[in-house]
């Protein structure tokens, strides 16, 4: 349900989707609103493979809840991926704001008695502004190697998939992690 409120609130032509109108001739396309949601429910549940993203519509009670009993082939799920890039990073970014709102993530404050501690700053614990935004970068450029990787995906086998999806998972969930910190330590 969290996942069906929090599409249903984005302006989705704002945040670049395309197919948020209908096109005025031709066999209407399936909203991007549904195929959000698919991917939003594949991220949470690990499930990567476009390919096994519509047999989970087709079988999962919770998926066909969320879309409507709708049930797109993998082609029209991959490409929508493809399409919309851009659009589904700037819902991660829209997702991050929206925790920051809720006060979801914590904002944790040190104080310290006049003691004297020895400082420990080098360069790699210095954080400067333009090297947050550096790092910042360099971490949405690992995200658009990682959608690029998902496509790939798509296009291998599936034994070959499990193990290379398992790997970007991971890789995914330590780069928003250290976006987080980046966020944290920049404001």
């Amino acid at each position: 349900r969290v996942v069906d409120a929090f599409v249903e609130e984005l302006d989705l032509h704002a945040l670049g989707f395309e197919g948020v109108e209908p096109a005025a001739t031709g066999r209407p396309s399936y909203h991007p609103s549904v195929l959000l949601k698919l991917y939003i429910y594949g991220y949470l549940n690990r499930i990567q493979s476009s390919r096994r993203l519509e047999r989970e519509a087709l079988r999962n009670v919770e998926l066909m809840w969320l879309t409507g009993r709708l049930a797109p082939d993998f082609k029209t799920i991959a490409d929508f991926r493809h399409d919309n890039a851009a659009g589904i990073r700037n819902v991660c970014r829209r997702f991050v704001i929206l925790c920051r709102d809720l006060k979801l993530f914590s904002h944790a404050i040190v104080a310290i008695d006049g003691s004297k501690f020895k400082a420990v700053n080098s360069r790699d614990r210095n954080f400067t502004p333009g090297k947050i935004d550096a790092r910042q970068r360099q971490i949405e450029q690992s995200i658009q190697r990682y959608l690029d990787a998902l496509e790939t995906a798509d296009r291998t086998q599936p034994a070959e998939v499990e193990a290379k999806t398992e790997r970007l998972t991971e890789k995914i969930k330590k780069l928003r992690e250290q976006m987080k910190q980046l966020d944290d330590t920049k404001e």
